[in-house]
């Protein structure tokens, strides 16, 4: 980036009020920033190796781990959940495969609904953040529930499914998901400082993440999200350590050609120009994939990235507020692609 694409981004940083990193690669240019803060009353200010809670960004970690296992044959994209998971789901239908859950179709009760619920941290006033510390520990948040629409009958959001795909992962490999997926994606991919933290362990340049109050002032998330990451969400990364699990897929050092072709294709068309498919949401123009997109939102969490194939661009924005990564990642899409 040179030196007046640069200001563009400090000025809209400043406009915004923004407070993460960013990094984003593409054939001809290259460029990275932080602003804001990883701790407020300290004033330590973010730096391009600052660590920041994705969200549900981190799906795509398990959908590669588990395109991963399909890989080794110790599962398939057709194995129905009955036969992979020894936990009973009383009311789930017995034709739910890992495909579905994969691409939430599976129409299971999700643990957390938009629609009923007023706030995500409201979720834990009857179970405690500080014990959500391992996949199991969801189970009781919608295991007893009953399906929410058939089986395909249409694509819903849903955090439950990716915590089932963590049970299967964990049943299958016989570890922890956390600890299989840091050997297996994280490691394959060279992401040094990427990681699923305790939120009362963090580890050195770890952004604090913080929610803006009603009286305008800040207070942390520690009460508002679970206190460690698994399948669903809650990942650590950098903005560059991003960029490099975006590359280290399309090199195929994640799973081979034939499966990598496979996870970037879309399989549920959501309007006439968004899919979605095993590598998230995908920006089509005609039958073409343009754009894959990543996104997570969580309370005092906001992350977006990107990746153009056809200019091998790879775009992060991490922030440890609730809002800011979207204008941000805008902004260097339109810097990248003139």
């Amino acid at each position: 980036m040179n030196n007046k694409e640069i200001e563009q981004i400090q000025a809209l940083q400043k406009e915004t009020g923004f407070s993460g990193t960013f990094s984003a690669r593409g054939k001809d240019k290259q460029g990275s920033g932080s602003s804001g803060f990883a701790n407020l009353p300290e004033k330590w200010e973010n730096q391009i190796t600052t660590r920041f809670n994705m969200a549900s960004g981190s799906q795509i970690f398990t959908a590669a781990a588990v395109c991963q296992l399909i890989e080794e044959e110790k599962l398939d994209f057709d194995t129905l959940l009955k036969d992979c998971l020894d936990i009973t789901f009383p009311y789930f239908d017995e034709d739910i495969t890992i495909k579905h859950l994969l691409l939430h179709t599976s129409g299971i009760p999700d643990y957390f609904e938009d629609e009923t619920m007023r706030a995500y941290e409201d979720l834990w006033i009857q179970k405690p953040m500080y014990r959500m510390k391992k996949t199991s520990d969801y189970l009781s948040l919608f295991q007893q529930k009953k399906m929410v629409s058939p089986v395909e009958a249409m694509f819903h959001a849903n955090h439950a499914g990716y915590i089932v795909l963590g049970l299967i992962i964990e049943q299958v490999t016989g570890m922890e998901f956390s600890e299989y997926t840091e050997q297996h994606v994280f490691e394959k991919a060279g992401m040094k400082d990427s990681g699923y933290f305790k939120l009362d362990q963090l580890p050195e340049r770890t952004a604090v993440g913080y929610i803006e109050t009603k009286e305008g002032e800040s207070k942390t998330n520690q009460y508002a999200i679970p206190i460690k990451g698994g399948p669903d969400r809650g990942a650590y990364t950098t903005a560059a350590d991003m960029v490099l699990f975006w590359e280290a897929l399309m090199s195929y050092k994640l799973l081979s050609k034939e499966m990598t072709t496979i996870f970037l294709e879309p399989h549920v068309s959501l309007s006439e120009s968004i899919s979605y498919g095993y590598a998230g949401y995908m920006e089509r123009e005609g039958e073409e994939v343009v754009k894959y997109i990543l996104m997570g939102y969580d309370p005092g969490a906001n992350f977006r990235s990107f990746y153009r194939p056809d200019q091998n661009l790879a775009v992060a924005v991490c922030s440890n507020k609730e809002d800011g990564a979207h204008e941000m990642v805008r902004k260097i899409e339109e810097i990248f692609i003139k």
